[in-house]
């Protein structure tokens, strides 16, 4: 078991160099009571726990994991904890209003350091670095649209700079000019996650692993080794809820590769010095950090939807994808070579039919009821907080802004049935990397973007 979970990712065999061997915790056992029950032991389900425990430490509360605390993409993403909302502000504006969307934007970027807050206080040494985020434009295109956000952001959360600044925060080939943000943190993960589910169970809480949630109802959550009863039940299975009726999301992969720790010399022309992470404008989403060992870990989109949502172990790895990851990372920093690449792994993300995250509490008669969070598009890390925050204090029926906001019982459409789900996913894959390729050849933004862009309600 040990071996196999330290080859989830790089993190993952980081955290076991550290001295975590990634052991289950005890499953459940047998039936048993709870005030809130919680399936899933990853950001959301662990936020949802850590600060439903502050709030009132004499509560039972029980999470429920299939495998162990930061299995999923909890502790194999980028390590972007970032203030990315997957619904632009734009459309947020447009269902909810613009005070409701900027209501949303701020308490995104409040998530971030509240996250950094609990980092400190807890103790949880996850490499957490506030360095922002800079996205480059290397095409004519590219700048185009950088330009358009850095003016449509109303604020000074986005700034635009030249090719000179650019690249001195990111010494990448070919920089046009970038659009900065502070409100970012580099981090470790899977060192987060593990890190937040000790603090759990410091203030009380019972982490129950290898305990598969077989149904998720009100005041009742049935799983392979018992039942647990508890008053509140809350769903925080993001991409493995496809798998759960009712399947809320479809689990899209993003891939990963990671170089060995580079010495002075790469980094003295990549700079990257102060902990920011990095992307650009192209419509493919690519994401990248360099981590606290001086490695470069660059990640992004390309693998493909599998048919009726499936998940399963080998489509963490694709060759073709890596390849291409590999391609894009020694196309912006060409001192790369073929030998630096070490690790490569991946996992399945949460997408709604509207690109738009949710959080919510359903109360039955009785006082009891049922939470749900989830569909992060991949901005999951200050997301999950921001949504455990807001679960802990709808439960316990506290006073705070957050249950105002406006993803707050906001249900996605489900998606279409198969096989127009496999088509509809897999044609915006592919419509990306063809609205690339197409400013490539124009110069200009992508039709075919724009497009794809008003399809989605962006």
């Amino acid at each position: 078991m040990v071996a196999t979970l330290s080859g989830l990712s790089l993190w993952h065999e980081q955290v076991v160099a550290d001295g975590d061997p990634l052991t289950p915790r005890p499953p459940l056992g047998c039936d048993i009571d709870a005030d809130v029950c919680i399936v899933g032991a990853g950001y959301t389900g662990l936020w949802t726990a850590y600060h439903l425990l502050r709030g009132d430490p004499g509560l039972r509360v029980v999470v429920v994991e299939r495998e162990v605390a930061g299995f999923g993409a909890s502790g194999r993403n980028g390590g972007w904890c970032s203030a990315l909302f997957p619904a632009s502000t734009a459309a947020l504006a447009r269902r909810h209003g613009e005070a409701a969307a900027l209501a949303m934007r701020s308490a995104m970027r409040a998530a971030v350091d509240d996250v950094g807050a609990v980092v400190v206080e807890e103790g949880i040494a996850c490499d957490w670095r506030k360095g922002g985020t800079v996205a480059l434009a290397r095409t004519p295109a590219q700048l185009i649209r950088a330009r358009a956000e850095a003016d449509g952001s109303g604020d000074d959360e986005i700034a635009l700079v030249g090719p000179e600044e650019a690249a001195a925060l990111v010494g990448a080939s070919g920089v046009l000019g970038a659009t900065v943000t502070p409100h970012c943190a580099r981090i470790q993960p899977a060192r987060l996650a593990r890190g937040l589910a000790r603090a759990v169970e410091r203030r009380g809480g019972c982490i129950a692993e290898a305990t598969t949630a077989r149904s998720i109802g009100a005041r009742r959550v049935v799983t392979d080794r018992g039942v647990v009863r508890a008053g509140v039940t809350v769903r925080a299975t993001e991409a493995w809820s496809a798998g759960l009726a009712p399947r809320s999301v479809a689990p899209v992969y993003s891939l990963i590769v990671a170089t060995r720790p580079l010495p002075p010399s790469f980094w003295w022309v990549a700079g990257l010095e102060n902990g920011q992470t990095f992307t650009d404008h192209r419509h493919l989403i690519v994401y990248g950090q360099r981590t606290a060992d001086d490695r470069l870990v660059f990640g992004g989109r390309g693998a493909p939807y599998h048919w009726r949502s499936r998940i399963r172990p080998s489509f963490d790895r694709d060759p073709r994808v890596f390849a291409g990851l590999r391609a894009a990372a020694t196309d912006l920093f060409p001192a790369l070579r073929p030998a630096d690449f070490t690790h490569a792994w991946g996992g399945p993300l949460g997408i709604p039919r509207d690109w738009h995250a949710g959080v919510g509490l359903d109360r039955d008669d009785t006082g009891g009821g049922t939470g749900w969070a989830g569909g992060y598009v991949g901005d999951g890390v200050g997301t999950s907080h921001l949504a455990g925050r807001t679960l802990a204090a709808l439960i316990l029926g506290r006073d705070d802004p957050v249950t105002d906001l406006a993803w707050v019982g906001h249900r996605s459409r489900r998606w279409e049935p198969e096989p127009l789900r496999w088509l509809l996913v897999n044609a915006g894959l592919r419509l990306m990397t063809l609205a690339d390729a197409e400013e490539r050849l124009t110069r200009r933004p992508s039709v075919v973007a724009a497009s794809l862009s008003r399809a989605l309600g962006g």
